[in-house]
C-alpha cells in the first residue's frame, strides 16, 4: 500500500473477516481487537486480518455498534473527489439502465449499502430529490455528496428544483447524530417554496410531500408489484388492505377492478387516499374506509362474500430479531382471515417489508396460514423490492421485501 493512501489500521476478528470476505460492509465495535493511529468521527480506516491482511476502507463511527462500515475493499482506491463522482454516476446510470425511461422521474436512486454509500438514502420525486442520512460517514460527505448528484442529474437532463433533508429518524440518535428536516441548502440556489411536488408511477399520478409523508415522502418499493396486482384486478372486486396513499388500491382501479375498498387504520392516510382517487378520476369505482384491518377481516367473515381479490401490505410488523415471532402471528392473523373470506379461484397479493421475517419464515407462515383456512394456494408469481432497491448478496438487510400472488384452490 502506497504511503500517501495509508490510514489508521483497525484489526478485526476472524468472524469479522469472514464477513467481510462474503461481502457484508459493517464491522462492529466488539469485533474490533486492535487500532493503530486516529482519526476524526466519520474519517477513514483501514481495516485488516489478524494477519495483517488488508479488508478494506471504510468510515469510522465512535459511537455505534456499528463501528466501521466499509466503503471499498480496493486497496489503490483514493478517496477524492473523482472516487465519489465515479460512484454516484454509476449509481445513477444502474438505474437508467434497470428501470424504464418512464420510471426514472420517481426512483430511488441512492439505496445505502447496495449502492456503497453505507447509510445513505437518496430517493428522487420528480423535480424533488428527498435525503436521508443514517450515518456520521455520510453526514461529514453530504456537502460533497449532494451538490455533486444534483450536478450529474442536471448535466443528463434531468430538472432538480430542490434538495430535502428526511433526518427525522431514531437511527441518526445510535450514529451521535441529530434529528431534524428541512432544505439542504444547495450552493448558490434558493429553496423551493413548496416541498411538495406531483408523481406519476405506472400512469397514476401522486401529490408527493417530502416534508410530511412517510420516511422520504412516498413508498417506491412496490413499483412493479403494483403493476401485477393491476394486471390481475380486472373486472374483480377488491379489498385493499393497509392502503396507507392508496397505491395499490389505485393500481387495481385503474387496471379495470369493478370496484376497489381501500382500507387504512390512519384518518389521514385515508384523507389522501381518496384525494389520490379524486386526482385520477377513480372515485366512482374506488371506496376509501378508516378501519383497523385486524377488526375488519373477522367482521367481513359474518357478511356474504363480496371479494375476489384481497392485497395485504402491512407496515413492518417487526423491526429487530426479538420481536420476529409476535409479528408472525400477526401476518398469520390477517393472512388465514383473507384466506377464509376469499372465494375458491379468488387472488390474494401479500407481503412484508421486514428483513427479520425472513422468506423462509414468511413461507411457512403462509403454509399453516392456508392450513387452518382450509384451503390450498396456488402461487402465481414470486416477486421483491423494486431494482432500483437492489439486493446486494452478502448483505441481508438489503433484502426485505417479500410478495406473493396466489389464486385460492
Amino acid at each position: 500500500m502506497k504511503a500517501e493512501r495509508s490510514y489508521p489500521r483497525y484489526t478485526v476478528t476472524p468472524k469479522a473477516e469472514n464477513a467481510i470476505l462474503r461481502g457484508h460492509p459493517w464491522i462492529y465495535a466488539e469485533e474490533i481487537t486492535d487500532t493503530e493511529g486516529t482519526v476524526e468521527n466519520g474519517g477513514l480506516v483501514d481495516v485488516i486480518s489478524r494477519k495483517g491482511r488488508y479488508l478494506g476502507t471504510g468510515m469510522l463511527s465512535e459511537v455505534s455498534k456499528i463501528r466501521v462500515r466499509l466503503l471499498s475493499r480496493n486497496a489503490n482506491d483514493r478517496f477524492n473527489e473523482a472516487f465519489w463522482e465515479r460512484k454516484l454516476r454509476w449509481a445513477w446510470e444502474y438505474r437508467k439502465t434497470v428501470l424504464q425511461p418512464q420510471d426514472l422521474d420517481c426512483c430511488r436512486i441512492i439505496f445505502g449499502e447496495a449502492d456503497a454509500f453505507p447509510g445513505l438514502t437518496v430517493d428522487r420525486f420528480h423535480d424533488l430529490l428527498s435525503v436521508q442520512v443514517l450515518s456520521v460517514g455520510m453526514e461529514v460527505r453530504k456537502d460533497l455528496l449532494l451538490p455533486m448528484l444534483v450536478r450529474i442529474l442536471r448535466e443528463d437532463g434531468q430538472v432538480i428544483r430542490g434538495v430535502f433533508e428526511r433526518n427525522d429518524e431514531a437511527l441518526r440518535e445510535k450514529e451521535g447524530l441529530a434529528q431534524g428536516k428541512g432544505w439542504y441548502p444547495l450552493p448558490g440556489e434558493m429553496p423551493p417554496e413548496s416541498p411538495v411536488t406531483e408523481i406519476c408511477e405506472n400512469g397514476v399520478r401522486y401529490l408527493v410531500d417530502v416534508d410530511n409523508g412517510q420516511k422520504t415522502g412516498f413508498f417506491l418499493d412496490q413499483k412493479y408489484n403494483r403493476l401485477a396486482v393491476a394486471r390481475l384486478a380486472k373486472g374483480r372486486t377488491v379489498l385493499d388492505c393497509f392502503t396507507h396513499t392508496g397505491s395499490f388500491a389505485l393500481n387495481a382501479a385503474m387496471g379495470g377492478a369493478a370496484h376497489v375498498t381501500a382500507v387504512d387504520v390512519s384518518e389521514s392516510a385515508v384523507a389522501m387516499a381518496r384525494a389520490n382517487a379524486e386526482r385520477n378520476g377513480l372515485s366512482g369505482r374506488m371506496e376509501c374506509v378508516c378501519a383497523n384491518v385486524f377488526d375488519l377481516l373477522p367482521a367481513l367473515e359474518k357478511e356474504p362474500r363480496k371479494y375476489d381479490f384481497i392485497i395485504l401490505d402491512p407496515p413492518a410488523f417487526t423491526k429487530s430479531r426479538k420481536t420476529v415471532h409476535n409479528a408472525m402471528t400477526g401476518y398469520k392473523e390477517i393472512n388465514y382471515r383473507a384466506m377464509r373470506l376469499l372465494p375458491r379461484g379468488g387472488y390474494l397479493a401479500t407481503c412484508s417489508c421486514s428483513h427479520f421475517a425472513t422468506e423462509e419464515k414468511f413461507l411457512e407462515m403462509l403454509r399453516a396460514a392456508a392450513r387452518d383456512a382450509g384451503v390450498q394456494l396456488r402461487q402465481i408469481e414470486a416477486r421483491q423490492q423494486c431494482c432500483d432497491h437492489p439486493i446486494l448478496w452478502g448483505v441481508e438487510e438489503t433484502n426485505y421485501l417479500k410478495f406473493y400472488l396466489f389464486q385460492i384452490v
